[in-house]
C-alpha cells in the first residue's frame, strides 16, 4: 500500500469549494446566450490554467449544461475526481441586464446543493495547502452550512483559507454575520468596493475596511477597484498596484481571476515579495479582460503582460 505522502502528491494543492452554474445573458437585441460560469468555478479554472494543481469541489447536473461545465473543467486541467454529477436540475443565473449586471437565479433543489464531501478522494486534506470558499454557495442551504464546516475543519488542520464574498442579491440582512464568520477564518480575503457597499450599506468604504481589519488583524486583504487598480492590506501596512491596461475584451470573471492569480502566484513562488504577487494578480486580471467572457488565461498570457 502506498504511503500517505505518495498518495497526497497526486492530489491538488488548491481546492475550491462552491458553485458552478450556467449564465443566461440577454443581449442588446433581446436574444439570450448561455455560458458556463460561477465565481468559485472561475477561481479554480484560472489557478489551474496558471499551472497550479487545482480541483473544483462541487456538483453539477447530468444534462447539457452540466456536460458543458464538465468539458470546460477538463479543458482547464482541473482534477476531475472532485467534480460530481447528480440527477438534479442545473443552477441557472438569468442576467437580464449587463451594465450594471442585474440577475436572478432559477432553481431550488438544484445540482449544486447535492455536493457530497464524503465522495472526495481519500487523503485529499493532506495534500490541500489552500482551500477557497465564497459567493452564493455559502447562502444556499443546506450546502452553505456544510461548506462553513469544511472551512472550519481545514483551518484547524492548518490549511490556508481564502474567501471572496462576491456579494449577490441572494445575500440578505443576515449575511454580514456570515461574512464576518468567514473573514475571521480566512488567511486571505479578496473583495471589491461593490462587495463592501452591499455588505455594509450604512458604512463608508474606509469604515468597512477598518472593521474588517479589526476582525481579522493578520489576514491579507486584497481590495480591488476595477480600472482604479487594487490594494493589498497586510498586517504591517498596504501595497498599491495600478491596473494593467487590457484591450478588446470585457471584465467578466476578472474579480475571480484576481483570487485565482494571487493564490497561484503565492503557491508557485512562495519566496517572492508580496509586491510581485500583486503585480502578477493585476496581469492575470488584464489577461482575462483581453477576452470576452470568463477567460482562464495561461501563464504565458499573464507573463506577457508583466512589465519588463
Amino acid at each position: 500500500m502506498p504511503a500517505v505522502s505518495e498518495i497526497s502528491s497526486t492530489l491538488p494543492r488548491f481546492v475550491v469549494f462552491g458553485e458552478a452554474l450556467t449564465d443566461f445573458v440577454r443581449t442588446a437585441d433581446n436574444d439570450w446566450h448561455s455560458a458556463a460560469g460561477g465565481s468559485c468555478w472561475n477561481v479554480a479554472r484560472v489557478a489551474s490554467t496558471l499551472g497550479v494543481a487545482t480541483a473544483w469541489a462541487g456538483s453539477v447536473s447530468r444534462d447539457l449544461f452540466g456536460a458543458d461545465i464538465v468539458e470546460k473543467s477538463r479543458a482547464a486541467a482541473l482534477d476531475m475526481r472532485f467534480l460530481q454529477q447528480v440527477d438534479k436540475p442545473p443552477l441557472i443565473a438569468m442576467v437580464h441586464e449587463t451594465a450594471p449586471p442585474r440577475y436572478f437565479f432559477l432553481g431550488t433543489d438544484t445540482a449544486d446543493l447535492a455536493f457530497d464531501e464524503s465522495a472526495l478522494p481519500a487523503q485529499w486534506q493532506q495534500a490541500c495547502e489552500v482551500a477557497h470558499f465564497g459567493c452564493i454557495s455559502l447562502v444556499r442551504e443546506p450546502l452553505g452550512a456544510r461548506l462553513v464546516a469544511i472551512a472550519q475543519r481545514l483551518k484547524a488542520r492548518g490549511t490556508r483559507i481564502t474567501f471572496d464574498p462576491n456579494y449577490r442579491n441572494l445575500m440578505d440582512a443576515r449575511y454580514p454575520a456570515l461574512f464576518e464568520r468567514m473573514a475571521a477564518l480566512a488567511d486571505i480575503v479578496k473583495l471589491s468596493d461593490e462587495d463592501l457597499s452591499g455588505i455594509y450599506p450604512d458604512r463608508s468604504l474606509s469604515e468597512s475596511l477598518a472593521a474588517l481589519r479589526n476582525l481579522a488583524p493578520q489576514t491579507l486583504i486584497l481590495y480591488t477597484r476595477g480600472a482604479q487598480g487594487m490594494t493589498l492590506l497586510t498586517p504591517d501596512g498596504m501595497l498599491e498596484q495600478a491596473a494593467i491596461p487590457a484591450r478588446g475584451g470585457d471584465s467578466v470573471g476578472a474579480g475571480d481571476g484576481c483570487m485565482g492569480g494571487f493564490v497561484a502566484s503565492l503557491l508557485e513562488r512562495p519566496e517572492a515579495a508580496l509586491a510581485e504577487h500583486l503585480e502578477f494578480t493585476a496581469a492575470t486580471a488584464a489577461a482575462i479582460c483581453s477576452r470576452t467572457g470568463a477567460h482562464a488565461p495561461s501563464r504565458a498570457e499573464v507573463e506577457a503582460l508583466l512589465p519588463d
